[in-house]
């Protein structure tokens, strides 16, 4: 484990922590941090790109600020760590253990407060949460289906879905394997309440690419909108049947369970599951996750059930504090 230990005169510590105090209206290091690896975070490139690459450079962007909030703050909790002050030459010194470690608990704290506050916040980091990766090859080649395609996603920017719909619609007219135009149609009509009709333009998307990441994920969404909760449970394991162990199975099965279904326990245990492998990926969505399992154990708590909740967590590595 690799530590750094920082020695500071105690003028200089209560100087700076002077300014760490919260005040009316000013911001605090978090938020500035933040904020900072939000700007950061405005420059990714998403367009063309693997959703993996893209998530490595938001883990990139925050950690950039990682290590000046661990030093934030040690510098907030000094003054209660008088063990650690000792007087040399008549002037009082407090060494703090600054942990370079990213596996160590200090890092994870510090990362992870950034991440929690970007994913709330900044806009720029959703967005490339939520980006899509895209592939030439869904894409037509026949100009009448592109043009239409064009004028069906201007459309969907001014959220005018009646237009987006009707070009969307031109498009596979034009190129019934235009895989984008049919998965984006699915979206559209899903927008406007049509659900079945949602659920017809994905089965064409998987139709053409049986593969289709988008569609897959989307007909247990459409399901979940329709009410049919088993419907949308067993769509999440037709997605995983093509894509095993992907987190995103995890989290929406459980938030069936635990909003849908009300079943804390079964909810609890896929979100679980979920959260570890968002940590693992190191995937902003975690906070997502976390913020669920803070609503069950709320739910759980008031049931008397904290036991069992620690039961969970505990059969899925994940530590209680």
């Amino acid at each position: 484990m690799i530590k750094k230990t920082i020695t500071i005169l105690c003028s200089v510590l209560l100087y700076s922590l002077s300014f760490s105090q919260e005040k009316p209206n000013e911001k605090t290091v978090l938020q500035e941090l933040s904020e900072n690896a939000c700007k950061c975070a405005d420059s990714i490139s998403l367009s063309n790109r693997k959703k993996e690459d893209i998530i490595k450079d938001v883990h990139g962007c925050i950690d950039k600020y990682t290590g000046a909030l661990q030093i934030s703050t040690l510098l907030k909790g000094a003054e209660k760590q008088s063990e650690n002050v000792k007087e040399v030459n008549g002037k009082k010194q407090i060494n703090l253990t600054f942990n370079t470690n990213k596996n160590s608990k200090q890092y994870k704290d510090s990362y992870n407060d950034i991440e929690r506050y970007l994913m709330q916040h900044c806009e720029s980091v959703k967005r490339a949460t939520i980006t899509s990766e895209t592939s030439n090859d869904k894409f037509s080649k026949n100009q009448k289906a592109l043009d239409f395609y064009q004028k069906a996603v201007d459309a969907s920017k001014q959220e005018n879905w009646k237009d987006a719909i009707q070009n969307y619609e031109q498009a596979v007219k034009a190129d019934p394997k235009f895989i984008y135009a049919w998965d984006n149609l699915g979206i559209c009509y899903r927008r406007v309440g049509e659900y079945d009709k949602a659920l017809n333009a994905y089965k064409q998307s998987l139709a053409v690419d049986p593969k289709g990441k988008m569609p897959l994920q989307n007909i247990a969404i459409a399901y979940i909108y329709k009410k049919e909760y088993q419907k949308a449970i067993d769509a999440y394991h037709d997605f995983d049947k093509v894509y095993p162990n992907d987190p995103e199975v995890y989290y929406g099965i459980g938030q069936i369970y635990f909003a849908h279904l009300k079943d804390n326990e079964k909810g609890l245990d896929y979100i679980c599951k979920a959260y570890r492998i968002y940590n693992e990926q190191k995937s902003p969505y975690r906070s997502d996750a976390e913020a669920v399992i803070g609503q069950i154990y709320k739910g759980m708590k008031e049931e008397g059930k904290t036991d069992k909740f620690k039961e969970i967590l505990k059969s899925n590595n994940i530590q209680f504090d």
